[in-house]
């Protein structure tokens, strides 16, 4: 009768210790989000003010930090997360989703994973820098974007420096 009871009770520290675990392990997997781009955010590649400039911006999270890193235009985020020894540590990118919210000023409740997204490159639209990338969720909607304003498809790793 002892026995039973203490099998019975180490089974249920068992149960209580791995529920526990497996939340806590599930918390750490956890995926960060794409967070509102304030007013005063400057641009983590070139330092410029992100809320100045029309067209699609982005955010990253690389392995290495938990901080996320805004940028003002798609250009200088793929800038930022082609570069060799920041590749392999993106974690998330996100980008506004331009089948969503208006060119000149994107809203942040419209935020995509950028390695899901449509990339429209060589458009007449432009960024904070000059040419950027057109993003969007909607494929048909990027396409009717390249008849408007001219350019090319892309997907998210099709995108090398040398597009840029």
């Amino acid at each position: 009768m002892f026995n039973s009871k203490l099998k019975t009770l180490s089974l249920g520290v068992f149960l209580a210790f791995a529920v526990g675990c497996s939340e806590q392990t599930e918390q750490q997997v956890m995926v960060q989000q794409a967070v509102k781009i304030e007013q005063a955010d400057s641009c983590h590649l070139c330092g410029m003010t992100i809320s100045n400039f029309p067209g699609p911006k982005g955010e990253s999270y690389t392995a290495n930090q938990g901080n996320i890193n805004k940028f003002c235009s798609t250009r200088d985020l793929f800038g930022f997360i082609l570069q060799p020894e920041n590749k392999r540590q993106v974690r998330e990118v996100y980008v506004h989703d331009m089948s969503k919210t208006p060119w000149g000023q994107p809203n942040d409740e419209h935020f995509i994973d950028a390695k899901l997204a449509w990339f429209v490159i060589g458009s007449s639209k432009t960024g904070a820098m000059g040419q950027t990338l057109g993003s969007f969720s909607d494929k048909s909607d990027a396409e009717t974007f390249v008849q408007e304003f001219g350019g090319q498809l892309y997907k998210f790793d099709d995108i090398t420096l040398a597009d840029l």
